[in-house]
């Protein structure tokens, strides 16, 4: 390094040379930047992660049943209108130890099931040609949006057309419901990924499939995530309004059916019952199949919800 020159004189100040604090702040920032990097190493226990998921829904449940009592204190509704809490339990134990509680669950949740897995394997092979098809995105893309925007409950007499009043008949309602949920979903997650991800695969010789299974499909799983899940809702959904429209022994005894069987008998405690049953229903699929894998995905890229 070359010798610097030195001012003389006794007010003369001594100047350090500038390439030690230029090393020194480089070093710096790059171990700053090296720990935002570095995936942090606290992990809280598998019990207090479960409470952090269970323990706030049950709260805000509770919630609801205290102002449910005190409007019924209040006398705002007839009680044919709005029973008491403690009378839609006493219901719902009398359901859950005649069976019927566990038929209807039964019923409706295997067939919410097998329509959503057939949703799912129809949902992505048409959001991957949408994704990766210009013409065919030009021409299907609105109306997937449009069919999604289309209420449940108006595919239910199309489907009795067509199919009759049979189980074909509820899964065409459901597939309806579903399909355009997950397939945009997927759409929507593909056109997320950066072109980057799909050069580097080009580059290192991948063909069209792989490249579709081993970088599209992984990089697009945020996005494909989110519309399963409202696939799965707009599914139950659609399920139920066939079931509540649509009563027949063809059908067997599901949740719809059984918040039918209430409305009939003008019975207000099996009502509520069938509501709620239908509700948790929909909050258990989230809470153990959703919420799961959702950690799963973010955690593989280091990421957490916000908030959380």
């Amino acid at each position: 390094m070359p010798a610097l020159d030195t001012p003389q004189g006794p007010g003369a100040r001594l100047i350090a040379p500038p390439e030690p604090v230029e090393r020194e702040d480089t070093a710096a920032v790059g171990a700053g930047l090296d720990a935002l990097e570095a995936p942090t190493a606290e992990r809280s226990s598998w019990w207090r992660r479960t409470s952090r998921s269970i323990v706030p829904p049950l709260l805000a449940i509770g919630v609801v049943f205290v102002v449910w009592q005190v409007l019924y204190w209040l006398k705002v509704k007839p009680e044919v209108m709005l029973p008491a809490p403690s009378a839609v339990w006493q219901e719902f134990l009398r359901l859950a130890e005649g069976g019927q509680a566990w038929q209807a669950i039964w019923t409706s949740l295997s067939r919410g099931l097998l329509g959503f897995a057939m949703a799912i394997v129809i949902g992505t092979v048409l959001g991957l040609l949408v994704a990766r098809l210009k013409w065919l995105r030009a021409s299907i893309g609105p109306l997937l949006t449009g069919l999604q925007s289309l209420p449940s409950v108006a595919w239910v007499p199309m489907a009795i057309l067509f199919f009759q009043i049979s189980p074909a008949m509820i899964y065409a309602v459901v597939l309806l419901g579903a399909v355009p949920s997950v397939a945009n979903g997927l759409v929507a997650g593909i056109d997320h990924v950066p072109p980057i991800y799909t050069r580097v695969g080009q580059v290192l010789g991948m063909g069209k499939s792989a490249l579709v299974r081993q970088v599209l499909l992984p990089a697009a799983l945020p996005g494909y995530l989110a519309g399963l899940r409202q696939g799965w809702a707009f599914s139950w959904r659609s399920l139920m309004a066939a079931e509540l429209i649509v009563t027949s022994t063809k059908l067997g005894f599901g949740l719809g059916q059984l918040m039918q069987q209430g409305r009939d008998l003008s019975d207000a405690p099996m009502l509520y019952s069938g509501l709620l049953l239908i509700f948790f229903v929909g909050v258990g699929i989230e809470l153990v199949v959703f919420r799961p894998l959702e950690r799963v995905i973010l955690d593989a890229r280091g990421l957490k919800p916000y908030g959380s």
